[in-house]
């Protein structure tokens, strides 16, 4: 191989660095070029720098030649590193090529220089800081790491560059820039002379534009109109003026989804799973039977889908006959092809209750450092992991007796043996599939280490039975039977529904979750689903969010912060108003976080002052100036570029959607709204009426074709703001084909002398102090409130404890935190998760036993070689 570089060439720093890093993997020859040098032959302009393969083949991308040298020396590719590529590519190299140009070409200083790549380089920082890694995608550097260093290092080898209060990202500068790759790669491609190295190659380039003011943010950026063809905006008004002869015949539809927009063939469904040890546990707590819980819940669960107008064809459960059938079905084919297996498992066995003991239901002396109210998966004081059968002097939470140790048959999914089935499908499905990257990422770390079997059955009276001889007492694990659920759901509601779940050809699956839930749908159910051997549907595009946290901290039912489904309702929002704002910043590619600040700002900003203003003036300017008829309309060349662009982000609106990217979409319709806006102020149409014939026609022609962006509007928000979408087509009386069909042109739907009804304000300010008191509310003051709600468990036998407990019903919350967040750290360890993530998940384990060991009126343990004072 032979790697072209040139002095002073900013791209040359990282690819040095990166062959640096495999040295010896290869035969590599470096040679350094001139910058008018021409050394890709097939290339019409100069390039380096430029990796020249043993096979002939030449790659000259920064990014692909440092990928090539990490991959030779092992390195194992991951989504978030290809993230963080696209990034640097999309986001960061704009900004830094106006820095460098401005610093070293213009001879800037300062702030002038800083203020064009400040908000980059807090992305960078707060990343690590959220992450809480010494490196960009974890605890090792990678890829992303020499590909960013590079192209910061001539900027921010000078200190007066790298602010001080980024101390995240001055700690990976530092840490990287210290590394003998990187150090020989500076000295190369500087010569000692810093930045000022790079004023031949700066010099010879176009002056960059910046993008002012554009956020590394999910914020709305203020985008110049796009440069329109001809061809492009002719194209536009011959499909505008078809009109509503455009529009196919219609389908049998019921409620508005994107899909059903688009005319396709949608089958939307949810359910609650309702069988497993935190059901039963539930009831225990409340003094109900499980069936008794179960409806109670479901029925909660289904008047919040239903307040929050989400359009399920069918919301069903789990606990149904047709579960039992399809699931048991499912296990027989895998027991008939030896795909379970049998193992015995020690746990602990309560006989005064009759039961073995989940984890959570046992307390003992810790084995490892002796502390005597250790639980059943983890010690509070010296953080260990522990089983349960383990633990010295273990005793039952329930009745306080002492358990057993009982050995256990149980029944496992035989997964190294379904390893290269499932490893096939993925090969299949997922080149130019929707999956996210996180959902990737994660079925790629369970594999990455081999599959282990997994214990599928557990010793439980609620749940799905197992139908083997000899484990009659015993049921489904949760987990292999609830993503079954949405067959016995589907089988429910339809008994044509073998036509979705066992015809992979012609259905597309999309499953939509938070990311803790990927390893069960992307994992165990395709190898049970594979192994069965019935030709089941598996899912095609897995969309999984990020976290969603609340304010500047997490959500916490216990603590009584953030609200929760059944809360919304109680704030006097409107539930469309929920859709959007919560829509709007969903987690799609990072965390992200509820802000009652922020929702009152777009509320007020891009709703109220946005969206509806658009449309209510462009629906008032008719009624009052037109008499409530849509006018005559006589398209000038740039109402036409008008009609052209909104159908350009019309069609990127469907992109974006196809593609699952939800919250992006979103933006399209308030661009669209903008411009309609800046179209609007500067016409001024008010003015015009009261001028000349011509001004008259021209108020008519801006009025018109306001009023049928207004009315496209209305059908890109039916998946956003169903109730909203349905106002404004009332108001302007819109066709009833028009309110269900969006096609991927923008159509003359309100013809000149169409009449609109009676319009109206669609949002309401929200005031501050109106947000500062559901902010209060919601930041604990609910606690009480929640708490009164919550059942009392039942009674347990005195004990001495010191200091004074808190109310049982805050015991109780607690405890349900800490279960919630143990089964997060199990789960985790189960799927060998980094290391890093563990250990965040397990302190927010101890900090809640911690909680709950005040609660209790227990003394918080105090850390060794510390005192109380």
């Amino acid at each position: 191989m032979r790697l072209f570089v040139s002095e002073g060439a900013p791209g040359s720093l990282p690819v040095l660095a990166a062959a640096g890093r495999a040295r010896g993997r290869a035969e590599l020859l470096i040679s350094t070029v001139g910058p008018e040098d021409c050394v890709v032959p097939f290339l019409t302009r100069p390039k380096v720098p430029v990796l020249q393969l043993d096979s002939g083949n030449y790659l000259f991308s920064t990014s692909a030649i440092c990928r090539y040298f990490f991959l030779l020396s092992g390195w194992e590719q991951d989504d978030l590193t290809n993230q963080w590529l696209e990034w640097e590519a999309t986001e960061l190299q704009p900004a830094l090529s106006a820095a460098l140009y401005y610093l070293v070409v213009q001879g800037k200083k300062g702030d002038d220089v800083l203020g064009s790549v400040r908000r980059a380089l807090t992305h960078i920082d707060h990343s690590l800081r959220r992450q809480n890694c010494p490196f960009l995608a974890g605890e090792t550097e990678s890829l992303a790491d020499i590909v960013l260093w590079g192209a910061l290092y001539p900027l921010l080898q000078d200190p007066a560059y790298l602010p001080e209060e980024l101390s995240a990202l001055h700690s990976w500068f530092q840490t990287l820039s210290t590394q003998e790759p990187c150090q020989r790669a500076a000295e190369t491609v500087l010569k000692q002379q810093g930045v000022l190295a790079l004023r031949p190659y700066l010099q010879k380039q176009p002056q960059p534009s910046p993008p002012e003011g554009r956020a590394v943010t999910n914020e709305p950026e203020e985008e110049e109109l796009a440069t329109l063809s001809e061809e492009e905006i002719a194209m536009a008004v011959t499909a505008w003026e078809k009109g509503l002869e455009s529009l196919p015949p219609l389908r049998p539809q019921q409620n508005p989804v994107y899909s059903r927009l688009r005319q396709w063939n949608t089958l939307y469904l949810c359910g609650t799973d309702e069988y497993g040890t935190a059901t039963e546990t539930k009831a225990m707590e409340e003094g109900l039977t499980p069936q008794e819980i179960c409806d109670k819940y479901h029925i909660i669960h289904a008047d919040i889908y239903r307040w929050f107008n989400i359009s399920f064809d069918v919301f069903g459960r789990t606990t149904t006959p047709q579960q039992t059938k399809i699931t048991q079905d499912i296990f027989q084919r895998l027991l008939a092809r030896g795909f379970v297996l049998q193992d015995t498992v020690e746990q602990l066995r309560c006989e005064r209750c009759a039961r073995f003991l989940a984890d959570r239901f046992v307390e003992g002396v810790c084995p490892f450092c002796g502390f005597e109210e250790a639980r059943g998966d983890q010690c509070d004081k010296c953080g260990k992991l522990i089983n349960a059968v383990e633990l010295k002097k273990p005793q039952c939470k329930v009745c306080r007796s002492c358990p057993v140790v009982k050995s256990s048959q149980h029944l496992f999914l035989d997964l190294p043996k379904l390893e290269k089935r499932l490893e096939e499908w993925l090969g299949k499905t997922l080149p130019g599939s929707d999956w996210t990257p996180n959902a990737r990422f994660i079925i790629r770390s369970w594999l990455r280490d081999g599959l282990k079997p997994r214990c599928i059955t557990r010793d439980l009276k609620w749940g799905t039975p197992v139908p083997l001889e000899g484990f009659e007492d015993k049921v489904f694990y949760v987990w292999f039977d609830a993503t079954i659920g949405y067959l016995s759901i589907t089988a429910n509601y339809t008994d044509q529904w073998e036509k979705w779940w066992k015809n992979p050809e012609q259905v597309d699956l999309y499953q939509f979750m938070a990311k803790d839930n990927v390893p069960f749908h992307g994992l165990v159910f395709p190898c049970s689903a594979l192994g069965a051997e019935d030709n089941y549907t598996l899912v095609s595009h897995l969309i999984a969010t990020e976290y969603l946290n609340y304010e500047d901290g997490k959500f916490s039912k216990s603590r009584g912060v953030g609200v929760f489904g059944d809360m919304a309702q109680d704030t006097g929002i409107p539930a469309d108003i929920w859709r959007f704002y919560l829509l709007y910043i969903r987690p799609e590619g990072q965390d992200s976080a509820f802000s009652w600040t922020d929702m009152l700002l777009k509320n007020n900003s891009e709703l109220l002052n946005n969206l509806g203003n658009f449309i209510n003036r462009a629906g008032m300017f008719v009624s009052k100036f037109f008499g409530g008829y849509v006018p005559e309309m006589v398209l000038t060349p740039d109402d036409q570029r008008l009609l052209a662009h909104v159908t350009l982000e019309l069609r990127r609106y469907h992109q974006l959607l196809e593609k699952v990217r939800i919250r992006d979409a979103l933006r399209s319709i308030l661009t669209i709204s903008r411009h309609g806006n800046q179209y609007i102020q500067v016409n001024e149409p008010w003015k015009r009426i009261k001028g000349s014939e011509a001004d008259r026609q021209r108020a008519g022609t801006v009025t018109g074709l306001a009023v049928n962006i207004a009315a496209l509007l209305s059908v890109m928000l039916q998946p956003y703001m169903p109730t909203v979408s349905a106002t404004i087509q009332a108001q302007l009386q819109l066709p009833p084909p028009a309110c269900s069909i969006l096609l991927t042109n923008f159509l003359c739907t309100l013809p000149a002398g169409h009449q609109i009804g009676t319009v109206s304000p669609l949002f309401q300010k929200l005031e501050n102090d109106q947000i500062e008191s559901l902010r209060q509310r919601f930041g604990g003051g609910q606690l009480e409130e929640t708490l009164d709600l919550k059942a009392k468990m039942s009674p347990k036998p005195a004990v001495a404890e010191t200091g004074t407990t808190a109310a049982p019903q805050q015991i109780q919350a607690l405890m349900d935190e800490v279960t919630k967040q143990g089964n997060i750290v199990r789960e985790l360890k189960a799927q060998k998760a980094d290391k890093n993530q563990v250990a965040a998940e397990v302190a927010k384990l101890l900090d809640l036993k911690k909680q709950l060991a005040v609660a209790e009126g227990k003394p918080p343990e105090v850390p060794k070689g510390k005192k109380k004072k």
